[in-house]
C-alpha cells in the first residue's frame, strides 16, 4: 500500500434540496451529495476509510481485513478501493453465504470473503477476536466494522470544509446545523468535532438506541478530551435496522421525484422522513438552513424491489 494515494477524491457538491414541505415551512436546506465522489467508493464510507488506510499504509501493511454483512456499503467501499489502488481485502462476513448484488461486487472487485455465521459475527468485540485472523492474513491490517472509531471520524471531518468552500455559491453566508443518518454514529462524531459546537449536529438513528450510537459518540469525543455535547439524536429507525415498510418507501419515491435526487432507504431515507416529523412539528423556525448529508449506500437499493431500478 505504499504507493496509496488519497489525491483522486472528487469533491463532494453540495446541492439545493427543493421539496415543497421544506419551502411551506420557510427551511432552506442543501444536500451534501457524497453519494457522487465516485460511483463505487461511494459516500461517507470512504471518508470513515481515509485515515484507517493511511494508518494502514504508515504500518506497512500489504492490504486491509475488515467486517460487515451481505448487503455492507463499508465492505462495498472497502473492496473497490482495494481494486482502485491494487491493494489485497478480507471481508469477514455476518451470517451463512449469501449470493446478495453486494456479494457479487465483493468477489468481482477481489475481495476474499469468510462466512461467520451468526454466532461468530456477534464474537467480534470479544478479547482476541482478531488474533487467529491476524495470524492467517499477518500482512493485512484490521479495520473495524464499517470504518468506526476516531480514525474514522477523524477522515469526516473533512466534510465540514468541503460543505463551507460551497456555502457562497447557494448564497448562503453560513449555516445553521448539520442534519444526518446514522449507523454507529462515526460519521456524526466526526461532523461534531469538526464543528467544534459552532453549529450543532443533528443524527437520526438508523438503528435502535440499543446498538449504542450516544455511546459511541461520547467515546469518541472522549479519546480527544472534550465533553460530550454538541449534537442531539432522533430515533428514526422504524423499529430496527434495515426495517422498511409501504409508507417510507413511497415518501422516498415522492421526494425522489420532486428533487430528482435517488435516495435508499436504510439510511438517507429514514433520515429525511425524520426530518420531514421535525420539520411538521415545528422544530426549526423559518429561515433555517441545514445541511443535510447523503451518505450514499446506492448499491443498497438493489435490495428493495421498488427502489432497485432508481
Amino acid at each position: 500500500m505504499h504507493s496509496l494515494s488519497f489525491d483522486w477524491l472528487a469533491h463532494a457538491p453540495l446541492e439545493p434540496f427543493h421539496l415543497d414541505w421544506l419551502t411551506a415551512a420557510g427551511i432552506e436546506v442543501a444536500i451534501l451529495r457524497l453519494d457522487r465522489i465516485d460511483p463505487l467508493i461511494s459516500g461517507n464510507k470512504w471518508y470513515k476509510l481515509i485515515d484507517h488506510l493511511r494508518v494502514a499504509r504508515e504500518a506497512g501493511a500489504e492490504g486491509v481485513i475488515s467486517l460487515g454483512g451481505a448487503w455492507s456499503n463499508h465492505l462495498h467501499a472497502l473492496a473497490a478501493a482495494g481494486k482502485h489502488f491494487g491493494f489485497p481485502t478480507v471481508g469477514l462476513l455476518r451470517g451463512h453465504p449469501q449470493d446478495t448484488p453486494t456479494v457479487q461486487d465483493l468477489q468481482a472487485f477481489g475481495m476474499q470473503l469468510h462466512w461467520l455465521g451468526y454466532g461468530g459475527y456477534r464474537a467480534r468485540h470479544e478479547t482476541g477476536f482478531w488474533q487467529p485472523w491476524q495470524v492467517q492474513y499477518p500482512h493485512l491490517h484490521p479495520v473495524p466494522e464499517g470504518g468506526g472509531g476516531l480514525l474514522g471520524a477523524r477522515g469526516c471531518e473533512q466534510m465540514l470544509t468541503q460543505a463551507g468552500q460551497q456555502l457562497n455559491a447557494l448564497g448562503w453566508s453560513d449555516h445553521d446545523g448539520w442534519w444526518l443518518a446514522c449507523g454507529t454514529g462515526t460519521t456524526l462524531a466526526g461532523l461534531v468535532l469538526a464543528e467544534a459546537r459552532r453549529h450543532p449536529v443533528y443524527g437520526v438513528l438508523a438503528v435502535p438506541d440499543d446498538h449504542g450510537v450516544a455511546q459511541q459518540v461520547a467515546a469518541i469525543l472522549g479519546e480527544c478530551g472534550l465533553p460530550d455535547g454538541g449534537y442531539e439524536l432522533f430515533d428514526g429507525s422504524r423499529g430496527g435496522f434495515a426495517k422498511v415498510d409501504p409508507p417510507l418507501l413511497a415518501f422516498i419515491e415522492s421526494c425522489e421525484q420532486a428533487s430528482g435526487i435517488p435516495l435508499e432507504p436504510l439510511y438517507t431515507g429514514k433520515a429525511l422522513w425524520a426530518l420531514k416529523l421535525q420539520v411538521d412539528a415545528g422544530r426549526f423556525a423559518p429561515g433555517t438552513r441545514l445541511i443535510f448529508v447523503h451518505t450514499g449506500g446506492l448499491q443498497g437499493r438493489r435490495g428493495f424491489a421498488p427502489l432497485s431500478q432508481g
